[in-house]
């Protein structure tokens, strides 16, 4: 029997990246996975290698019409949620002199905005004893160079989890931050690509990472499978990093 046999998850931005290779773990583990996203070519291709443990609802996370539109879908089908994986999240480079209000309102949109009405628009089905899980990331905190705005967007997500924690203590769920390092994702190298230096970015982060290489989404999924299941029962409000050591020393 898998860690995760019967429940019932709904991850975001999950057509791609962590959040797929998340999706797959889940239903390796025995999960009903709802997956959500706003590219159509990439859920219909998720779907078809998660099977029929999985399903999905196209839409945007900073939408509250479509939010709705996956919750009443989740309530219809299953009737609650035992993990909410909020992970749908954007990042560009931006320099503190060249930073647009357009810039700033893209990144805390969708991954400040977007995450906070995601779980608050799911509290009605989450289950006692249920699970958050949050996307955070190592430059959360570390400088990071062109990334100012990112960074302080992950930041915030952090503290909602510590905050979180709180108003949540007497309904049994628990809310954390999973926060990886540079992972090879599509997202990841289509970022590094536009710098026209994605071989030096890449090789600067693994000369900083103890472990010397980059993540595999994968290991960011095992980790959020861990978060998920009764193996963390007794953690709210923490950040768990999953980056070979990269911001730890």
């Amino acid at each position: 029997m898998g860690k995760l046999e019967g429940k019932t998850a709904v991850i975001t931005g999950g057509a791609s990246g962590i959040g797929f290779a998340t999706a797959k773990r889940f239903v390796a583990e025995g999960a009903f996975v709802y997956i959500f996203g706003r590219r159509q070519e990439a859920i219909d291709a998720a779907l078809a290698e998660l099977g029929d443990k999985a399903s999905a609802v196209r839409g945007d996370t900073t939408n509250a019409e479509d939010l709705d539109r996956l919750y009443a879908t989740v309530k219809r089908e299953k009737g609650a949620i035992d993990i909410l994986f909020a992970n749908a999240g954007v990042g560009d480079f931006s320099p503190l002199g060249q930073i647009t209000p357009e810039h700033l309102a893209w990144t805390f949109d969708i991954n400040v905005k977007g995450t906070l009405f995601t779980v608050q628009k799911a509290l009605p089905l989450l289950k006692q004893g249920g699970s958050i899980i949050l996307t955070g990331s190592t430059v959360g905190v570390t400088g990071t160079p062109q990334m100012s705005v990112y960074s302080a967007s992950k930041a915030a997500v952090r503290n909602f989890a510590r905050s979180w924690a709180l108003d949540l203590k007497d309904t049994g769920i628990r809310v954390n931050v999973l926060s990886p390092g540079a992972t090879e994702t599509e997202t990841i190298k289509d970022l590094f690509a536009q710098t026209g230096m994605a071989d030096e970015i890449v090789a600067d982060f693994v000369a900083k990472t103890p472990l010397g290489r980059i993540g595999n989404p994968s290991e960011t999924a095992a980790v959020a499978t861990f978060l998920a299941s009764d193996d963390s029962s007794f953690m709210t409000g923490s950040e768990v990093f999953v980056d070979g050591g990269y911001a730890q020393v």
